[in-house]
């Protein structure tokens, strides 16, 4: 820590990403990305998009991006704002939306970005218990009068809310902002993105890392009521007025528009999570049920950290949590087949030698 610091700087905790590391022969599955790659057409309009217009400044307002995505949810161009990833996205919505007067809501287990938005920009903040089934309780948030965001599906348990619950939120709780965080929704779950036309107090927030295999492009969006963009654009603009790239816009509109790859893709996902949590069951674990591209495990007679640890000597990544509710537990990205065959072999390795007294 350097005198030079800030009081800024010296207060903040951020958050710690799942790692990347550089393992021989590595099954990594701890960081929730793809096992398929991006779309060919978005390859090819990224590789179309290097040319000497790099030397010109993009389009600050992402003007066609933001055309491709609202024909594809159905709503107007004003109604869509982009930015660098959906963390990116969350920022602005936490500056120009979630500090209010009463203390913002959340879960008490989710994800844990959020309470380091809350340290930078000073926003009181709540969590509020998932139930014991590790489930969100809408009615939780009904009676308090600060701003709410929730993901949904919720990370990192996976567990999806009805759209008929995030309507009941939004309708019972008017008076406040409410932001959905849906990084992925595409693996399961309902989107409240039509909602947004009743309920001008709905902002909903997705990204093209997960179920478009684009972690590496960094392109995330939101859709909400007009006033609700202008309030993230007025944020944007006052720092970074041009925060998607060439590269980045031509080939996100290009993953939007190819919809025939994304079913494929987001399918065969989906079929892989099942048949691990099938696998999964039958070594004994306990399995949260998932629409995420992920699934949220823990085995009675083995400790997470201690499971996490032994899959590492394997060269089989996953993630582990050490907060309070979750040490028992391991998220695994959901692989191709050949990586979940892997993990399932070091698991039944793992589960044959005792566990540590």
């Amino acid at each position: 820590m350097s005198r030079y610091w800030s009081e800024l700087a010296r207060g903040l905790s951020p958050y710690v990403p799942g790692e990347q590391p550089r393992i021989p022969g590595l099954v990594k599955l701890n960081t929730n990305e793809s096992p398929f790659g991006p779309s060919p057409m978005a390859l090819e309009a990224i590789r179309s998009a290097a040319t000497d217009a790099l030397r010109l400044y993009p389009d600050p307002q992402s003007t066609c991006l933001r055309e491709v995505l609202a024909e594809h949810h159905g709503v107007a161009p004003e109604q869509v704002f982009v930015g660098n990833g959906s963390d990116e996205v969350l920022a602005h919505s936490f500056a120009a939306l979630l500090k209010q007067p009463g203390p913002l809501l959340f879960p008490d287990v989710t994800y844990s970005f959020y309470p380091v938005y809350c340290r930078l920009f000073g926003i009181a903040h709540e969590t509020v218990p998932l139930d014991g089934a590790m489930r969100v309780r809408i009615t939780d948030y009904l009676d308090h009068g600060g701003a709410i965001i929730i993901p949904n599906p919720n990370a990192p348990t996976g567990i999806a809310l009805p759209r008929a619950e995030i309507e009941q939120l939004a309708s019972k709780r008017a008076d406040a902002p409410v932001v959905i965080d849906e990084a992925y929704v595409d693996f399961g779950a309902d989107s409240a993105i039509p909602l947004i036309r009743d309920h001008p107090n709905l902002l909903v927030v997705q990204t093209l890392s997960k179920s478009r295999a684009l972690a590496g492009l960094r392109v995330g969006y939101a859709i909400g009521d007009q006033a609700l963009i202008e309030a993230l654009t007025r944020v944007k603009d006052s720092f970074n007025s041009y925060p998607l790239g060439r590269p980045a816009q031509a080939g996100a509109i290009a993953a939007i528009q190819d919809e025939a790859y994304f079913q494929e893709t987001r399918s065969a996902i989906i079929a892989n999570r099942e048949s691990l949590a099938a696998s999964l069951v039958r070594l004994g674990f306990d399995v949260l049920p998932s629409s995420a591209n992920f699934v949220f495990a823990r085995h009675p007679g083995h400790s997470g950290q201690a499971l996490s640890a032994a899959l590492r000597e394997r060269a089989v990544l996953v993630r582990h949590f050490s907060g309070p509710r979750l040490s028992d537990f391991i998220r695994i990205t959901i692989g191709s087949k050949a990586e979940l065959g892997r993990l399932t072999e070091a698991l039944a390795e793992c589960l044959a030698t005792p566990s540590p007294a």
